[in-house]
């Protein structure tokens, strides 16, 4: 069974979604509710997060609906009244999303995004926002780290074989993309979203022709504009003498040898023996690539070696995120029907409340702090960066181009102060708590002490 052909968005939920749903009709409660999205904590050695995922949520949620097919599924699990199934099937999201532009570097505690919907409505996304948001803004926040590492030169996504499914894949190498990489070797990817496609051989192509030296003729030949030549199978050194020769015969064609790739071994040392084979055959524009389980640290760790290599293919440790394959991330209820609501279970608080991040930026323009306050509430001097996405249930705006999201992503990156980019010990931007949020938050945890505990 193909289980794409049976995708339905609006079952991308946990069952106690609709449980509680189911609940909330039969109680009469349809007021509107407010849902804020946040990452309690940072992963070891993390200071920052890039939001992505954005404008794949908000096709999501604009379009959501539920289908017969998935409506006769759940009445065939036997759980759920007729009347809420038809509730079900009237269902549409009617309400408004205030969220972070993608690109856009935030905190800890900071809204991701915020959710005003009648209860029912708000509630049965919950699932879907989390699992949208969280994957992409993940990988954004893993490829940044190694956009920071990389200093300038490029960077390749090679994770597709080693994400969690294909549709991982895909948002690997969008995540990736809008947070600085040059492109993708997912084809599919190039396809959908636009980015550039990458790509060399690999060493089965090296290891089915008799000679290493037939294999390079041979894709020399077949892709002369843009030959780059796997050159470790056998000996590194040895091969890249050979890509020497190559390029000497593409020159007499009037072509030239793009790059070399290196796959294992001393990447660094191998990588300046490398240059100077090639510089001293005249070849100093023939690029050097490199791969093999790269990240952050060991991006930063050639770079500060004097490695000779000119881009970096990272796949799988960018792709599942390896050192954080999950943020504490959660979806919480901040206010119901007017009312600001919270919950006291220990290390798991909520600010209450609709909010809004400003930021302020010191006379150079680097980010100096940011200020959780009330939705209400104005900061002047400083950017408001919550914005209103989706109104009465429809896009405010056009799905953004992930030029223009690169752009906003690589701005914030400039301004992120230095310390707050160190890789293993970074520093943690000051998130101030305004004193309206202060006081809201005591007032509403003391009158839920006295009801509640008494």
């Amino acid at each position: 069974m193909n289980p794409w052909s049976q995708f339905a968005p609006e079952l991308v939920t946990d069952l106690y979604e609709l449980t509680m749903a189911a609940s909330y009709l039969r109680e009469g409660m349809s007021a509107e509710a407010t849902f804020s999205l946040f990452i309690r904590k940072y992963p070891p050695g993390r200071s920052y997060f890039v939001a992505a995922g954005l404008d794949h949520l908000i096709d999501l949620v604009t379009g959501f609906r539920f289908q017969e097919d998935s409506l006769r599924f759940l009445a065939s699990t036997g759980k759920f009244s007729p009347g809420f199934l038809d509730c079900l099937r009237e269902l549409r999201f009617t309400g408004s999303i205030r969220a972070l532009p993608e690109g856009r570097i935030f905190f800890a505690d900071e809204p991701l995004l915020e959710v005003t919907a009648p209860i029912i409505e708000s509630q049965v996304i919950e699932t879907l926002v989390i699992n949208v948001l969280q994957l992409e803004t993940l990988i954004a926040s893993k490829a940044a780290r190694c956009v920071h590492a990389a200093r300038g030169l490029d960077l390749i996504d090679f994770s597709l074989r080693r994400t969690h499914g294909v549709d991982a894949g895909l948002k690997a190498a969008r995540a990736s993309y809008l947070a600085g990489f040059a492109g993708t070797s997912n084809v599919l990817a190039g396809k959908i979203y636009g980015i550039p496609i990458f790509g060399t051989m690999a060493h089965s192509y090296i290891t089915s022709f008799e000679r290493e030296m037939d294999a390079f003729r041979a894709f020399a030949k077949a892709f002369p504009e843009s030959t780059v030549l796997l050159i470790d199978t056998y000996d590194t050194l040895n091969g890249a003498r050979k890509a020497v020769q190559v390029a000497q015969e593409l020159a007499a064609q009037g072509r030239s040898l793009k790059g070399v790739r290196l796959d294992s071994g001393d990447l660094a040392a191998l990588s300046r023996e490398v240059r100077r084979i090639l510089n001293d055959a005249g070849l100093d524009h023939v690029r050097i690539l490199a791969s093999g389980s790269l990240d952050e640290f060991k991006i930063q760790e050639l770079r500060e070696a004097g490695s000779a290599i000119d881009a970096f293919a990272v796949g799988t440790h960018m792709g599942v995120s390896a050192d954080a394959p999950y943020f504490d991330i959660a979806y919480k209820l901040v206010e119901y029907g007017n009312r600001p609501v919270l919950k006291l279970s220990s290390g798991k608080r909520t600010w209450v409340g609709r909010k809004q991040i400003f930021r302020a930026y010191d006379a150079s323009g680097t980010m100096s702090e940011d200020w959780l306050c009330l939705a209400e509430e104005e900061r002047p001097g400083c950017e408001g960066l919550l914005e209103e996405v989706v109104t009465r249930g429809e896009r405010l705006r056009p799905e953004e181009t992930l030029d223009i999201i690169r752009t906003r992503f690589e701005d914030d990156l400039r301004r992120l102060p230095a310390e707050c980019k160190d890789l293993r010990n970074p520093r943690f931007h000051p998130v101030r708590i305004s004193q309206r949020l202060q006081d809201l938050e005591e007032e509403t945890s003391l009158k839920v002490k006295r009801e509640e505990l008494r």
